[in-house]
């Protein structure tokens, strides 16, 4: 071989092996890819149809697939057997499993204190709070209760066990809100349990119960329509949305319960789990999922529509705020005589 070729056969060699080293070094320094979602995702309700929870989670699924913010599927699943145990302990029970998780309510803490099931929301992993939900005090449109000092002094003229509440489940928030409703006002009410939310709304419509303790967003189709009233909101503070939701009010017309002497007050969770062990990189997906959920216009326009508090929180921060709001929901429930023995 000659001189000039042999130096042009090494030389060329030297380059190619260059190459391939940065082509390796590349390969070496490049991220891993981020962790997605192999199969369709359940997104499991541990309540009825037509409530709260199933609302919210309805549209959290159809926002996805409206932006395409997730190449699988997620399938919307209602397990409420059990006051919602059936939901969470399916969770509990899918150690491991990214391709599940849970939408929770305050049913979260009620649950397992008044029917003993072996489940607490410490055997879940905690991703997000999405946002508060309020309670209000809704009537009849053709009740003659129009305020809430009305409906107080109403129903305790009245006398004990002769006005029908309406909630959803038992031994759960509405019940346990209707207790201290009846304390703070001084009589008891007949409870009457439903499976959601939108049954309740329909079920006060016809009349066949006095009054009802719903979400806003579960009632406020018919508040619209003209055949519901809310007399009050059960928080420390009225609703913050001024745009009219009747032709005559908005959310924010709505006077707090202890305005109208009512001293009682009671918010409800919504908040994203998944189950046991699963890993960082899986927990930041939906993290960053739900982010961009709430980031939609639709999203924006439901929290407004419903009339939310729009507080959210992840990692300690929501870790902290659980560990509270159990210890409140334990005093709550043996206060009412719920816990079970």
């Amino acid at each position: 071989m000659g001189k000039t070729l042999q130096s042009k056969v090494i030389s060329g060699s030297v380059k190619f092996a260059g190459c391939a080293l940065a082509v390796a070094a590349a390969f070496a320094s490049a991220p891993a890819a981020a962790w997605e979602p192999t199969k369709p995702v359940e997104f499991v309700v541990p309540a009825g149809t037509g409530g709260g929870a199933d609302q919210m989670a309805r549209l959290i699924q159809g926002i996805i697939v409206k932006n395409k913010l997730m190449k699988q599927p997620m399938i919307v699943v209602n397990k409420s057997g059990g006051a919602g145990a059936e939901g969470f302990l399916e969770i509990k029970g899918a150690k491991g499993d990214p391709h599940k998780i849970v939408i929770t309510l305050s049913n979260l803490f009620t649950t397992p204190m008044a029917t003993g099931v072996p489940f607490s929301w410490h055997d879940m992993t905690p991703l997000s709070m999405l946002a508060l939900d309020q309670f209000v005090l809704w009537v009849n449109a053709d009740s003659p209760y129009k305020t809430s000092k009305d409906f107080a002094a109403g129903v305790k003229a009245a006398g004990p066990n002769k006005t029908k509440m309406g909630g959803t489940g038992s031994k759960q928030e509405d019940q346990i809100l209707t207790v201290g409703l009846g304390k703070a006002i001084g009589t008891k009410f007949i409870y009457v349990p439903f499976k959601g939310g939108g049954e309740v709304a329909v079920q006060l419509v016809g009349g066949h119960i006095d009054s009802t303790v719903n979400n806003p967003i579960e009632a406020v189709a018919q508040w619209r329509a003209g055949k519901l009233r809310p007399l009050c909101v059960f928080d420390e503070k009225r609703m913050d949305y001024k745009e009219k939701v009747t032709d005559t009010q908005s959310w924010a017309d709505i006077p707090t319960c202890k305005e109208g002497g009512i001293p009682t007050s009671y918010t409800m969770l919504r908040g994203i789990f998944m189950p046991p062990g699963v890993t960082k990189e899986q927990t930041e997906f939906y993290l960053d999922l739900l982010k961009k959920v709430r980031e939609t216009p639709d999203w924006k326009d439901y929290m407004e529509k419903g009339a939310f508090n729009q507080t959210v929180m992840t990692g300690p921060e929501f870790t902290k705020w659980l560990e509270k709001t159990e210890t409140m929901h334990r005093d709550l429930m043996k206060e009412a005589g719920f816990l079970v023995q």
